[in-house]
């Protein structure tokens, strides 16, 4: 006996099962990857970069930027749409672990109004000195930037791009766990704040090691620490803050810049486990390993339900430290 089922309802059964079908099947309807930023960014060119390398197991991927409210727009966006796997967001730390505390009315949960699918990569952050401003202090490592700063409380400042930032929340656990009292300066976003380490309005930053990278190999800036747990490969030798500061409280530290992929929550395990595997298969390619590489992004992928777990405990994490930090977005 024939079912007669409402068309919206035929619609999601046929998207559901193009996505969840064999690798060759082709959805519908084009998947629209949303990226809560401008264009032009890391974490755009990489969506980008997926979008193109997707295409043989899910088809069209078009990325679509809607920026705005620190991200929340476009991560909004998503949570409210339909869960049938033809839309995504390129979540980050902002988004999903900072936001939540940084402002008081954010229009979505980060846990419950999504669906985590896979990390996607991490791109290491680097403690950064003005170069003639340590040649000045004799500061060439951690612990010779500690040892100055605990000697000399409030005459050092370090930059950021604004309240709430991830330079400016990485450096106040600098701050925390070793003790110090050490000036923010915020500037209107993270170019202003490279502008100042680089005239010397500011002593240090904890910056985005792509964007730091040409300044610290031309010699104006001095690197003394990437803050992730592991060395990044783009500088093998430049140590991790915890293996450098581990006599002075820094033993634990690991921050980086991380973004994701979610879809909204409900996702079809089927339709899940299929986005999963072929962002998953992308991200392990050597044509994206070699994209990753040249931003000096390192791969992450996982299954959803290590990000899940993952984005669980950033969230937790950044909330003390935004507390800590008195930032508030609005």
């Amino acid at each position: 006996m024939a079912i007669d089922l409402p068309r919206r309802g035929l619609l999601q059964l046929a998207l559901a099962g193009s996505l969840a079908g064999p690798a060759r099947a082709q959805p519908l309807r084009p998947i629209r990857l949303v990226v809560p930023y401008p264009p032009g960014g890391p974490l755009d060119t990489v969506a980008r970069a997926l979008a193109e390398q997707v295409q043989t197991s899910l088809g069209t991927v078009l990325v679509d930027n809607r920026p705005g409210a620190g991200g929340n727009l476009g991560a909004d966006l998503v949570a409210k749409a339909a869960p049938d796997g033809h839309t995504l967001v390129m979540g980050a730390v902002a988004t999903h672990a900072i936001n939540p505390w940084l402002y008081a009315r954010l229009p979505y949960d980060p846990i419950r109004d999504f669906s985590p699918i896979t990390r996607v990569a991490q791109v290491p952050n680097v403690l950064v000195m003005n170069a003639q401003t340590a040649q000045r202090l004799n500061i060439s490592t951690v612990r010779d930037l500690v040892v100055y700063a605990r000697r000399h409380p409030g005459k050092l400042n370090y930059g950021s791009g604004g309240n709430g930032s991830a330079g400016h929340l990485a450096g106040e656990m600098f701050k925390a766990q070793a003790g110090l009292f050490i000036v923010h300066i915020p500037y209107a976003g993270g170019a202003p704040a490279q502008l100042a380490l680089l005239s010397g309005q500011v002593d240090f930053n904890i910056d985005n090691l792509a964007s730091a990278a040409a300044n610290i190999r031309a010699g104006k800036l001095r690197a003394l620490a990437v803050t992730t747990a592991q060395r990044s490969a783009a500088m093998p030798t430049l140590p991790t803050l915890a293996e450098a500061g581990r006599d002075d409280g820094l033993q634990r530290f690991d921050v980086s810049t991380w973004f994701g992929l979610f879809g909204p929550a409900g996702l079809p395990a089927e339709v899940l486990q299929r986005l999963n595997r072929a962002f998953v298969a992308a991200l392990e390619s050597p044509e994206m390993q070699a994209r990753l590489a040249a931003l000096m992004a390192e791969a992450a992928p996982t299954t959803p339900e290590q990000f899940a777990s993952f984005v669980a405990a950033e969230l937790a994490r950044y909330g003390p430290v935004v507390k800590a930090s008195g930032a508030k977005a609005d």
